[in-house]
């Protein structure tokens, strides 16, 4: 008798914990997002610039910063657009966004990029490269909201 007891409190608990997983995931949302990057370097580089997200309606300026490291060549300037999925609100855009990537840019490239921060806020990424610029590299991204 005990056992079925505790296989049904363990039951109880799997199914609650489920529930709920399921419904914080049912209400994450998205949103559009807008990003100028300035990216240059002699084998370590930089970047930064600025961009929009637009949330329910509402614009929130953010602030772009990061570091790359391996074989990083020249200066480009990045004009990305497109979505940001599962987040609850615009504060989960802000965070460290890592990324591992290879490109180059002779006057003009295209850039698509997919990146994830540690809250779970998922850019998908699309734009135009502009610049001089060859890339094999670690990137980090730091977002935040202004």
């Amino acid at each position: 008798m005990r056992n079925w007891r505790r296989f049904f409190v363990a039951l109880a608990a799997l199914i609650f914990a489920t529930g709920v997983g399921a419904s914080s995931a049912a209400h994450a949302d998205s949103g559009y997002i807008r990003l100028t990057v300035v990216k240059g370097g002699w084998f370590l580089g930089a970047n930064g610039g600025s961009g929009v997200l637009i949330f329910h309606g509402r614009r929130y300026p953010l602030s772009i910063g990061g570091v790359d490291a391996g074989l990083v060549f020249g200066v480009s300037e990045t004009e990305f657009h497109g979505r940001v999925t599962h987040i609850r609100r615009a504060s989960d855009v802000a965070g460290v966004y890592g990324a591992g990537g290879a490109g180059a840019a002779l006057v003009m490239g295209a850039r698509v990029i997919a990146l994830t921060n540690d809250k779970g806020a998922v850019l998908e990424l699309q734009g135009r490269q502009i610049g001089l610029i060859a890339n094999l590299d670690l990137s980090g991204l730091v977002i935040s909201l202004r």
